[in-house]
């Protein structure tokens, strides 16, 4: 699937579309994905700042499927853990972007050659309009190549 389609249907996706999260960059080579999360009464807590977890929300699939796209068909990959520290609060818009660099695709191929199971942890930082850090978000993927292959 070209990474424009792919865009436009997490961009309907119900979790997505209902809560302000909306992805406005994903690259051909699914490498970058820039995601945003427009400030909305339904996503707003208590104290009216963004919900914590909207927050983790618009960063929670991107690792996995950026790394799925670019090892292929050959590797089995998955979320295995997730952690938010939470800076300051946000408002407004808020911005995250995730880079899968050449150097980090090559580390998993290579941990995984032998069909060993290989936990990696990525970050994210979500941002402000300002640039300040309003959450910190590191997941864990598991990563592994299929069998026989």
């Amino acid at each position: 699937m070209h990474a424009s389609v792919f865009r436009r249907l997490l961009n309907l996706w119900p979790p997505f579309l209902f809560t302000g999260i909306h992805v406005t960059e994903l690259s051909a080579d699914f490498r970058r994905a820039c995601v945003e999360l427009r400030m909305r009464p339904w996503n707003r807590n208590y104290v009216g700042t963004h919900f914590g977890g909207s927050l983790f929300a618009m960063t929670d699939p991107f690792w996995m499927l950026l790394a799925l796209q670019s090892l292929g068909r050959d590797y089995i990959v998955w979320d295995k853990a997730g952690e938010i520290e939470f800076i300051k609060p946000g408002r407004g818009t808020v911005k995250a972007r995730f880079d899968l660099t050449e150097a980090a695709l090559a580390d998993l191929r290579d941990a995984s050659a032998g069909g060993e199971k290989v936990l990696r942890w990525f970050e994210t930082d979500v941002v402000d309009r300002e640039g300040d850090v309003v959450a910190r978000v590191r997941k864990q993927l598991y990563v592994r190549r299929k069998r026989g292959r």
